[in-house]
């Protein structure tokens, strides 16, 4: 029951970090580590909830109905929020695990 999260943003951690966590139905980061996904949970919080809705939006064709200037920001919003955070995009709460891999040159992000 609990949530964990993988991160490895090297290119040579890539790979494997796509496919284990994909295996083990957990959460991962293997593009930009977001700062304050472990210590500003809130606004992270908030910008899932954004991500979310905008996704739900364009599934229905809600962004197609507004002005084309309008709709052409909000798709880029989405695409920057799917960059980062795409892969965690069903966290609920706070994890309960982290594993970084590659640690030694990632030493300082910690």
């Amino acid at each position: 029951g609990k949530q964990f999260l993988i991160v490895g943003i090297k290119n040579k951690a890539t790979y494997s970090v796509v496919w284990v966590p994909i295996r083990a139905q957990c959460h991962y980061v293997n593009k930009k580590w977001l700062s304050g996904i472990l210590t500003n949970w809130p606004t992270i919080e908030i910008r899932l909830h954004k991500f979310r809705g905008l996704r739900t939006e364009q599934k229905t064709g809600g962004l197609n109905r507004l002005l084309k200037r309008d709709a052409t920001m909000l798709k880029k919003q989405l695409s920057r929020l799917q960059t980062y955070l795409g892969r965690i995009k069903y966290m609920k709460r706070l994890l309960d695990i982290v594993i970084i891999v590659d640690q030694q040159e990632e030493y300082t992000a910690f």
